[in-house]
């Protein structure tokens, strides 16, 4: 017996869906080719805080020049595989509130590198910003400027995704692809489109309990973070007076002023909506990066938005809703290069005295770009009710992306991997 249960909006949940379903087997990884190439160097570090020596999550690291990079993991490590062509060339290291750092890669080593990024805090005036009187009329000016300051041109995007579910603290589904991202002019209202390169996936079902959990939408879902082509899940200018805006701090990102929005909805507005941060240019009022949440403080209200379909005895709420969006900027206009999605819910069985509960997060980096380049376009055209653990048919070596740029994954995620590889050469023995 098997029943599905999902997560569903105009709200991002409503295209980010979970899938629960009772558990009747227990599925096993399997080999996949892996890919040969010499002509990229591979170059392993962390980058950190010049002072404190906290790492710096969500990094940007790109070869200048170029659109080829990576982004570090939550540990602020990073992977970054360089053609050789581009020996020559310098990284650049950015990310908010911190000075741009340029090092030529001929002085990196292929492991252990740590870069110090040095904090720069830039105070600016809050207000006759582009006639911007108050941090609402700011942010109708942004997205009033989306033409002027984004790619207007097609272009395929080359991206890596990495989803995971765990229960509790424990890794139980791991699955990464690489995929193209057919993207659209920011002008244009046509969809992107993605396609499945390559893939792979390990799922222990034993760590679910008596529930297998799968996301539909997959990196569909980390695309529509991008809240300045799908205004519509998050906030567009018809529908700003359902929340609160007020300027906070500034910033910097790769060295120019950057004004901080806070954003809440309103309190006359029941309904779940959004909570967070904007980060906009000061001097193009562009949206440079975004983090927010879902207010989830109405168990039944959220559940609503997010679950379409689950066991009768079993009660499903989200505790957590997590959404990151970055852009990347080049020849003074930005395009989406990070999306990130974290949800975490609780799991009630009726007449059971103890709860489970569970973290999924899906996240998602450009890694290089083409523009106007249509026959780079290439894979298997996915659908956006995508679920990519059923589109994937097993687990590979560490070899298994060749020359792709991945996000590093961090201690728990490389363990599961480790695990996994060991119980595949045992398996082939």
């Amino acid at each position: 017996m098997k029943t599905t249960s999902y997560i569903k909006s105009s709200l991002l949940p409503y295209v980010t869906t979970l899938v629960f379903m009772f558990i009747t087997c227990i599925t096993s990884a399997q080999t996949v080719n892996s890919d040969q190439t010499q002509s990229n160097n591979e170059f392993k570090g962390i980058v950190l805080d010049s002072k404190t020596r906290t790492p710096l999550a969500y990094a940007d690291i790109n070869i200048n020049g170029t659109h080829i990079g990576t982004i570090t993991n939550n540990e602020g490590e990073f992977l970054l595989k360089v053609p050789i062509v581009y020996m020559d060339k310098n990284i650049v290291v950015s990310i908010l509130g911190y000075e741009k750092k340029e090092i030529n890669i001929s002085e990196l080593k292929k492991d252990n590198n740590k870069i110090l990024l040095d904090v720069s805090l830039t105070e600016l005036s809050s207000i006759n910003v582009y006639g911007a009187k108050n941090a609402e009329a700011l942010v109708r000016a942004t997205l009033n400027r989306k033409n002027e300051n984004y790619y207007n041109e097609h272009a395929v995007m080359t991206a890596f995704y990495r989803e995971t579910i765990k229960k509790r603290n424990r890794n139980a589904s791991l699955s990464e692809a690489i995929i193209q991202i057919n993207k659209q002019p920011y002008y244009n209202l046509k969809n992107d489109e993605i396609s499945l390169i390559k893939s792979r996936k390990s799922t222990d079902y034993s760590r679910l309990d008596t529930l297998a959990i799968k996301l539909q939408g997959g990196p569909f879902s980390a695309l529509y973070t991008d809240m300045v082509k799908y205004p519509e899940y998050i906030f567009d200018i018809n529908n700003l007076s359902q929340y609160v805006f007020s300027f906070d701090t500034s910033t910097q990102i790769n060295n120019r002023p950057v004004y901080v929005v806070n954003f809440k909805q309103s309190i006359n507005n029941k309904q779940p909506l959004y909570y967070g941060k904007l980060y906009i240019d000061s001097e193009t009022l562009a949206l440079t990066s975004a983090v927010f949440n879902l207010n989830v403080e109405d168990k039944q209200l959220s559940s609503e938005l997010f679950v379409r379909k689950k066991p009768r005895k079993v009660i499903v709420y989200p505790t957590e809703a997590s959404y990151r969006v970055d852009y990347r900027t080049k020849n003074g206009k930005w395009y989406y290069g990070y999306g990130n999605i974290q949800l975490t819910f609780k799991v009630n069985w009726k007449n059971k005295l103890f709860n489970s509960v569970y973290t999924l997060n899906s996240e998602m980096a450009v890694t290089d770009w083409k523009l106007n380049d249509t026959s780079a376009y290439q894979g298997e055209k996915l659908k956006p009710n995508v679920i990519l653990t059923e589109k994937t048919s097993g687990f590979a070596d560490p070899k298994f992306w060749g020359e792709y740029n991945i996000i590093e994954p961090e201690k728990s995620i490389e363990n599961a991997i480790k695990k996994i590889n060991k119980k595949l050469e045992r398996a082939d023995s």
